[in-house]
C-alpha cells in the first residue's frame, strides 16, 4: 500500500474503500503522480465526488481524463 493510501484512510470522511480504489485508478491508469493527488487531497476534497474536480481546478488533469475519472466513478 502507497504511503497517499494509508494517509486516505485516515482522514476521509467517505468509505475508505472507495477513495482508496480511486486514489490505485489515479495512479495506476491515469499515471497520476502522488504529489498530484496529495495536493488536491490537502484542499480538503478527499471525497470521491470532489476530487476530480479540484485535480482538474489545479490542471492536474485535462478535461479527457476528467471525463474518465467520471466514467470509473459510475462503475463502482
Amino acid at each position: 500500500m502507497t504511503p497517499l493510501l494509508q494517509q486516505s484512510r485516515s482522514f476521509s470522511p467517505m468509505q475508505p474503500t472507495r477513495l482508496s480504489r480511486l486514489i490505485t485508478f489515479l495512479e495506476k491508469e491515469l499515471a497520476l503522480p502522488d504529489a498530484a493527488i496529495r495536493l488536491a487531497t490537502k484542499q480538503g476534497e478527499s471525497r470521491c465526488h470532489a476530487l476530480p474536480v479540484v485535480l482538474w481546478q489545479y490542471g492536474l488533469v485535462n478535461l479527457k481524463q476528467l471525463n474518465q475519472i467520471f466514467a470509473w466513478l459510475e462503475t463502482v
